[in-house]
């Protein structure tokens, strides 16, 4: 998906009203539409979100397919954590993701222990999962909830995902982006497949677990996801996004394991 086309429809906060039925309408050919509504319509031509956010008859395709995930409040009685975790849905284009985005409560409606985790369709929000066990994430800690904005940057941070600018296409880092919301503060994650290091056995290319890439290579290309994150969560110079591996986190039992980055 191009990012000037996530870039337009976020500014122009086109949403898809309720009751468009998503199911119907084709995807339209792959390529930028940033200037479709440039475009005029014709007699039973396409129509886009930028003609008419009711009537469209085509949609914008992303690059991936993405699933959202709820982890809901633990009940306090031993709950296990696949109990907890619970698939939402799965889509594929820029309207399909306001429509699931117009129905959802806010970030900030969320009961305490609530997470939203948004994933690679086939990748779960687990530290244990095949392609997320040699990552890590980016992270930062908002302290002062009552002052935070946390429903736009989490939207920001979605769409910078699904719209695929936190990486360089030939990357293929970025696996997931996660809220959590605690008492005391929400924190927002991005999880990549590598900790900078080639995953053994990855397959070919740079894209398939960083195979090929040197240690300076792949600090470098999470470095990079690192700055990109900050400048969504529009963080001040003097704050900074730390990197942590899943391994180191597991190992410490918390998802707070020490910093192997920061930014």
């Amino acid at each position: 998906m191009a990012a000037a086309t996530m870039s337009a429809t976020a500014n122009e906060n086109v949403k898809p009203a309720s009751p468009v039925d998503l199911s119907t309408i084709p995807i339209s050919p792959v390529g930028d539409k940033a200037d479709d509504k440039k475009k005029p319509v014709t007699e039973g031509g396409d129509v886009t979100v930028f003609h008419d956010k009711d009537k469209f008859n085509v949609k914008h395709p992303l690059m991936n397919k993405w699933t959202l995930w709820f982890t809901k409040p633990p009940s306090g009685k031993g709950d296990n954590w696949n109990d907890l975790l619970k698939e939402v849905i799965t889509f594929n284009s820029v309207e399909e993701f306001w429509g699931v985005y117009n129905n959802i409560a806010p970030t900030s409606e969320l009961a305490l222990k609530s997470d939203y985790h948004l994933f690679k369709e086939g990748v779960r929000p687990e530290w244990e999962d095949q392609q997320n066990k040699h990552g890590g994430k980016w992270s930062y800690q908002f302290k002062e909830k009552r002052n935070v904005p946390i429903d736009e940057l989490w939207l920001h941070v979605m769409l910078s995902a699904i719209g695929e600018t936190l990486e360089e296409e030939e990357d293929g880092e970025v696996m997931g982006v996660v809220v959590n919301v605690r008492k005391g503060f929400y924190r927002i994650g991005v999880w990549t497949r590598t900790i900078g290091k080639s995953i053994p056995g990855g397959g070919d290319g740079d894209v398939a677990g960083g195979k090929g890439r040197s240690l300076e290579k792949g600090k470098e290309v999470l470095m990079s996801i690192g700055r990109k994150f900050k400048e969504v969560l529009k963080l001040p110079e003097g704050e900074a996004v730390e990197f942590s591996g899943h391994t180191d986190s597991a190992h410490s039992g918390s998802t707070r394991a020490k910093a192997k980055y920061s930014v």
